[in-house]
């Protein structure tokens, strides 16, 4: 597995909110969206909606679901998966733990911790 990416402490990353982590800061190939939900919860996804170029960070997040701000597209945060046209192909997850009090981001790491080569 890929080293993991030191991002921040839980607390730095407001609940319901989310984060972009750029390209220079992770050394992957996109910016990835680092979400935090209401439940306490890290989520991480490829920035960028898989309909048009819209940042999935700046959407609207629902439980464990974000609504892409352009057209509405949403994604499950834990699987990726679109749940609401107009996007058809699934969001790239990325695998995030909690560990010794920091958030730790996986770049290329499936949430389910399949490593993954960069697209």
């Amino acid at each position: 597995m890929r080293e993991g990416i030191d991002v921040c402490g839980p607390d730095e990353i407001e609940e319901g909110t989310a984060r972009v982590i750029e390209p220079e800061e992770s050394g992957f190939d996109e910016s990835i969206a680092l979400f935090h939900t209401e439940t306490g919860c890290f989520f991480a996804l490829d920035d960028r909606c898989t309909h048009e170029d819209a940042s999935l960070a700046e959407g609207w997040i629902e439980g464990e679901t974000v609504e892409c701000p352009l057209h509405s597209s949403s994604f499950s945060l834990r699987t990726g998966k679109v749940l609401c046209l107009p996007a058809t192909r699934d969001a790239r997850t990325h695998r995030v733990e909690v560990a010794g009090g920091r958030v730790v981001l996986y770049p290329g790491v499936d949430a389910d911790g399949a490593a993954r080569a960069n697209e």
